[in-house]
């Protein structure tokens, strides 16, 4: 997968989220770069992955989706994404929670968070 976010400012942008900073670049920045991580740590099409509106990834191995409305997608927003991704949030405590909206049968992204993105 091609980079977009330079993984150096990308870790700035989550550790300055981790303190608080809460501008829209360096959500932006951040979430871009969580997500890109996730499809490079666990490539595939199988699950789409939607933080509006700053991006989606599809990752996942399975069944690759080329038309229409994805079978397994997962959405959130913002602030939920980066909790989950940095392991300040659970997967199970944000779907009871209904901050995560999750359909499909590979939805469950219990076992691919949170994501190691510190190298």
């Amino acid at each position: 997968m091609r980079r977009r976010i330079d993984p150096d400012a990308g870790r700035a942008a989550v550790r300055a989220w981790q303190q608080g900073a809460g501008d829209r670049p360096t959500v932006a920045t951040a979430v871009r770069f969580l997500l890109e991580q996730l499809a490079t740590d666990h490539e595939g099409n199988s699950v789409e992955v939607r933080v509006p509106p700053f991006g989606a990834t599809q990752a996942i191995e399975g069944p690759r989706h080329t038309r229409g409305t994805p079978p397994n997608v997962v959405e959130m927003d913002a602030a939920t994404w980066l909790a989950l991704a940095t392991g300040a949030l659970g997967w199970a405590e944000a779907v009871s929670d209904a901050q995560v909206a999750a359909s499909g049968t590979r939805a469950d992204l219990s076992g691919v968070l949170p994501i190691r993105w510190v190298a």
